[in-house]
């Protein structure tokens, strides 16, 4: 638990299932304020937010479109208007729709692209500058992935975002370092969530994935919130533009087909 981190206000985007509910819960713990995101799940944003509250925070839900200007706005307001600050940003929110590279529609391409890179940009420059128009010190945390080191077949969409928020983490790392706000990325390897439960489901599947990880094991999204939690709290307050794998090891097979 980090105590410097109690009173904070954070947004989650993404925040209603997976990896996002696991942070934006974690959060919840360390009693933080929490704008929990979603798109279509107002449920399961509900249950975060409760879960939030039960365990000492405060939360409010909120239902934007990431990839939009007018989505990320409403957030940031949000999150002033109920606890009059943005202390950290969790840029969560991401898909894909695997397909082979010659037959992707360039809709979907887009949409990927939109919502795992453009979103985070916006957030993120939403909240840099009213973190540099206040002095606030704070933290940006962008949810990557392995992929964005490892090539993965049909799915080239998703890992060129996943490349593109390593840059934007790093870059943007260097711009604002000197002003007190610090930007990483945590990349997940296979994690049990909703968008990914056939590791758990299938017996054949999840063998072949225990395969690519050292390991072998998969993940829980708590494993994420504990290295979020981490990253934004004063224990790293000498780490800027780094990303955390957390993945069992599966980096360590870089030359696997996955």
């Amino acid at each position: 638990m980090y105590p410097e981190l109690a009173g904070k206000t954070a947004i989650v985007t993404g925040g209603s299932k997976g990896i996002g509910k696991g942070i934006a819960e974690r959060f919840g713990k360390e009693k933080m304020n929490v704008v929990v995101d979603y798109l279509t799940d107002a449920e399961g944003a509900e249950e975060t937010a409760q879960a939030i509250q039960k365990q000492g925070g405060k939360a409010v839900t909120v239902q934007a479109d990431v990839s939009t200007e007018t989505g990320i706005k409403s957030l940031i307001q949000t999150a002033l208007d109920h606890f009059g600050s943005v202390d950290v940003l969790v840029n969560n929110a991401g898909f894909s729709e695997p397909a082979p590279s010659d037959e992707l529609a360039l809709e979907t391409w887009q949409r990927v692209l939109d919502v795992n890179l453009t979103g985070a940009f916006i957030a993120s420059r939403e909240a840099l500058s009213w973190m540099k128009a206040n002095k606030v010190k704070g933290s940006i945390l962008n949810i990557s992935s392995v992929h964005q080191v490892i090539p993965k077949v049909e799915n080239v969409h998703y890992g060129v975002t996943k490349g593109g928020l390593k840059m934007l983490t790093e870059t943007l790392a260097l711009e604002y370092a000197e002003q007190g706000i610090r930007i990483n990325s945590i990349a997940p390897g296979t994690i049990t969530t909703p968008g990914n439960p056939t590791q758990e489901q299938d017996a054949e599947e999840k063998e072949k994935t225990l395969q690519k990880i050292p390991m072998k094991k998969i993940g829980k999204p708590e494993n994420i919130a504990a290295a979020a939690a981490w990253l934004v709290s004063g224990e790293a307050a000498y780490v800027t533009g780094t990303t955390l794998f957390v993945d069992g090891g599966m980096t360590l097979y870089p030359s696997q087909l996955f």
